[in-house]
């Protein structure tokens, strides 16, 4: 373990093996840093936040600060991080609203410099988050999302898995998952085809969710119309039932986000 002669480390922290701590860094009680974690100089990890093993936080992250939220009234609430992240320069990401309630960030993921994370809201795992991206409270982002640079999200917004945003997209609904993102306003440009690829999703699913999104987009029927033409053709794939039954969800919530109560 080496921890810099100008850190401070309180002593209800609990730290792993091999963890590395750089100069001027704060770590309070009641927090948990896996093994091997390296963090930066000027960092400061504030109470209620546990850290899987084999992260990395640059100089200036801040985990842990109260929610910008006018709900909170001081209640215990939570971060957690999950293993093998790296936070670059200045990140910082907040705990939750609400009585243990949990901001969570999963596994694997790259968050770049100066981008928040907001109250409440969950990140899945293998995301990429650019530079100034601003997270609104209670956003859900899930597995192997690409988020461009200086994007914002409106709170409660939801990022279907493998979904990408481009840079400076004005995000206020929900984005089916496989999805390309773009402008202000945000307009859904095509399929997420190479990022597809590259998780491995075979030719033919692929091509069947391209037929999906032709067919809810691009085609004169109303969305209800085209969905009910796409289980007519049969039993849909499965990445074709999680996309349709992902938009059928956003109906349920606010202004086309599924999880922001009426």
């Amino acid at each position: 373990m080496k921890i810099h002669p100008s850190a401070i480390v309180a002593p209800g922290a609990v730290l792993g093996e091999d963890v590395e701590i750089g100069p001027f860094t704060i770590i309070e009680d009641d927090v948990t840093i896996g093994d091997r974690c390296r963090i930066g100089a000027h960092c400061h990890v504030k109470r209620y936040v546990t850290m899987g093993a084999g992260c990395t936080l640059d100089t200036g992250v801040v985990l842990g600060g109260e929610p910008q939220d006018a709900k909170f009234k001081g209640e215990k609430s939570f971060v957690e991080i999950g293993e093998g992240n790296m936070l670059r320069e200045y990140v910082t990401i907040h705990r939750a609203t609400g009585e243990g309630e949990v901001t969570r960030l999963g596994a694997n993921n790259a968050v770049m410099a100066y981008s928040h994370a907001g109250h409440n809201t969950i990140i899945g795992n293998n995301a990429m988050v650019g530079s100034y991206v601003g997270i609104g409270g209670h956003c859900t982002i899930e597995d192997r999302v690409n988020i461009g640079g200086f994007v914002g999200l409106h709170q409660y917004s939801t990022i279907g898995t493998l979904a990408m945003l481009g840079g400076m997209t004005k995000v206020n609904a929900d984005v089916p998952p496989t999805l390309i993102a773009d402008g202000n306003p945000m307009e859904f440009r095509s399929v997420n085809i190479i990022g597809l690829e590259r998780s491995g999703v075979g030719k033919e699913e692929r091509r069947a969710v391209h037929r999906a999104y032709k067919t809810i987009y691009r085609s004169e029927m109303n969305t209800s119309e085209a969905i009910a033409s796409l289980r007519a053709d049969g039993e849909p794939t499965d990445m074709v039932k999680r996309f349709i039954e992902f938009i059928e969800r956003i109906d349920q919530g606010y202004r086309g986000r599924q999880n922001n109560p009426h």
